[in-house]
């Protein structure tokens, strides 16, 4: 599973770089709250990339990093979700 936890959890990083940079071009009402939600966001899948290379790289640990890399990338989805929908009511 850790194969698919990196690089997805790599283009979710980009991706919340992107939403970082367009919250502030774009200049919207509640623009801390959404910085500090998508540095948190960030820190999810930064960590979720970095338990994925570790599992992949570990011979004795590599079922347990696992986890908590599938853990931490559930727990950043869900948050980034949470921020889009915050950012789409926003929106509109």
């Amino acid at each position: 599973m850790s194969i698919h936890i990196l690089p997805t959890s790599a283009n979710l990083l980009g991706l919340c770089f992107l939403l970082l940079t367009s919250v502030k071009l774009f200049g919207f009402q509640s623009k801390a709250f959404f910085n500090e939600a998508l540095g948190v966001a960030i820190l999810f899948f930064l960590g979720a990339s970095f338990f994925s290379y570790a599992s992949i790289r570990s011979t004795k640990r590599a079922e347990q990093y696992e986890r908590i890399a599938d853990g931490i990338f559930l727990a950043g989805l869900s948050f980034l979700s949470i921020i889009a929908f915050v950012l789409v009511a926003n929106i509109i």
